[in-house]
């Protein structure tokens, strides 16, 4: 596991990732409601079952919160953030984009010490400039591992093209994009480009980020009607749930694709954290499979 002395090398994909991560994204300090919604409690349960990475960003608000939490454990974790998206107002509200070279310096400073730590494990561009070369960006975060503050670099939200001209200024070990039983836009464009250049996708929103919950009046709510369906025809044969047959879909994609593939759920529960877990040893048939490969939103 990485720790500040040792580093860690992410270039064995999965392996290292773990089978699943955490997404924190949602993690809120005095957002408790017993002990099973303590963000604390939350990220301990997910050590404690053996997820390694777990995943912030500065954009998500709560880097103090997790330097807190994983600060007795450090050891345990491969601590994941991302830089680049500038809120205009609220949270909820639009963003900018910043990736000049100062603040990817700027940025990774300041979460290093709303973090508590030494290092980042692996830092992520969080979105792509429409103004700054990506090779400018990644040749700033490439300085970072040189002075050993980041060990590893992502993207996120970029092109195929993007990823190739990142790759080739510094080895990019993970990419973070939307994977899910109804969002596979990464398959169109970016599967060859990981595939042929090694590296790791880091699927978030894997239970489809509401898409499952749209009502049936839309062309998605649709699509959504007919995958809950099958889904939960499937779920009663495997005595298990909707949402962790649609995530056992996602842990399949590594088999289905050749490439390592991490999901990261996210969750403010410990009983839903346990519930996601148990996702990853749930096997699909082919024909199930094949049964939800027909589904895919529209939008």
């Amino acid at each position: 596991m990485p720790t500040a002395e040792t580093g860690t090398d992410l270039s064995a994909g999965r392996d290292t990732f773990g089978r699943q991560g955490f997404g924190a994204m949602r993690l809120r300090d005095g957002s408790a409601d017993g002990t099973d919604r303590d963000p604390v409690a939350v990220v301990h349960a997910a050590l404690d079952a053996g997820i390694t990475m777990v995943d912030t960003a500065d954009a998500y608000q709560n880097e103090e919160l997790v330097g807190r939490t994983i600060r007795e454990r450090r050891d345990e974790v491969l601590l994941a953030s991302k830089f680049g998206l500038v809120w205009r107002d609220e949270l909820a509200g639009g963003f900018d984009v910043r990736a000049d070279p100062s603040y990817v310096r700027q940025a990774s400073e300041a979460s290093l010490r709303r973090l508590g730590v030494d290092v980042i494990d692996l830092y992520y561009l969080h979105h792509r400039s429409d103004t700054v070369p990506i090779e400018e960006t990644v040749g700033a975060m490439a300085e970072l591992v040189d002075q050993g503050k980041v060990r590893a670099l992502g993207l996120s939200n970029v092109t195929a093209k993007d990823l190739r001209r990142a790759h080739a200024v510094h080895p990019i070990a993970a990419l973070q994009e939307q994977w899910s039983v109804v969002q596979r836009d990464i398959e169109q464009e970016l599967l060859p480009t990981v595939a042929d250049l090694g590296v790791a996708v880091v699927a978030h929103s894997p239970n489809g980020h509401g898409l499952l919950h749209r009502p049936p009046s839309t062309a998605d709510g649709r699509v959504a009607s007919g995958l809950n369906t099958a889904l939960g025809e499937i779920a009663s044969t495997h005595d298990a749930t909707s949402g962790q047959v649609a995530l056992a879909w996602v842990h399949h994609r590594q088999q289905e694709h050749g490439v390592p593939v991490v999901p990261i759920p996210g969750t403010t529960s410990v009983r839903h954290l346990r519930s996601n877990l148990a996702a990853a040893d749930l096997s699909l048939s082919d024909d199930e499979l094949r049964r939800l490969d027909t589904f895919r939103a529209t939008s």
